[in-house]
């Protein structure tokens, strides 16, 4: 057996490897690697359609390994900083909302989230008005049942990103590193919801206690 047929061989072993992973960035790199193999033998067997398709798939490949990559360094840099969620915007597709549009309801079943490009939003429960620039929805993936904790209401026009949690989910199945890092961001996230909570909560009392001082000096 001469080397050709054994990089031949090698080439489709690769292949094969391919065929069996399930997460994103080891199928592409060992793709990259069969791609490679591939481009030799074709130049050594002379096989230009070979050399043709593998150089095609080769920078494909290499493409989306250094995508995958940047996500999950973003995510990673998001759920450790200042819970920054711009990473998400390329999986996302745009809609117009229009004042008085009740998004969801608090109870409604939850299945997306929502960047705000444009306009202004506000969450009822917690009288929270979100302005451009703030992410919505994100923790009803991880409620129970997956039902809304709150009602969402468009105040002022504008245009929102989407994307579905199913989408998400395909992006963490493809890729374990990147659902641990989500999952430590949309966790940060939930806390520091609470914790405005907890602050709105505390300075209401304050006011309703500042209030019946009041009545009670003028009584």
């Amino acid at each position: 057996m001469d080397y050709v047929t054994i990089i031949g061989f090698i080439a489709a072993g690769l292949t094969i490897a391919t065929l069996s992973m399930r997460t994103m960035v080891p199928l592409r790199m060992v793709g990259i690697a069969a791609n490679i193999a591939f481009l030799a033998y074709g130049f050594l067997f002379g096989s230009l359609p070979t050399v043709v398709l593998h150089g095609i798939l080769l920078p494909l490949n290499i493409y989306r390994l250094a995508e995958m990559r940047k996500l999950i360094a973003s995510v990673k840099a998001a759920s450790s900083g200042d819970l920054n969620m711009d990473w998400i915007k390329p999986f996302m597709h745009k809609r117009a909302m229009a004042a008085g549009e009740v998004l969801f309801r608090k109870g409604d079943e939850a299945d997306r989230l929502f960047f705000v490009v444009s306009g202004k939003l506000r969450l009822h429960e917690i009288d929270i008005e979100l302005a451009p620039g703030a992410i919505v929805g994100e923790l009803g993936m991880l409620a129970p049942g997956r039902r809304r904790t709150q009602t969402l209401e468009c105040t002022e026009s504008g245009t929102l990103l989407e994307i579905g949690y199913d989408k998400i989910e395909e992006l963490y199945y493809q890729n374990p590193t990147f659902g641990f890092y989500f999952l430590r961001l949309s966790s940060a996230r939930l806390f520091e919801n609470i914790e405005r909570a907890n602050k709105l909560l505390a300075e209401r009392d304050e006011e309703l206690f500042r209030l019946r001082g009041s009545r009670a000096a003028a009584g």
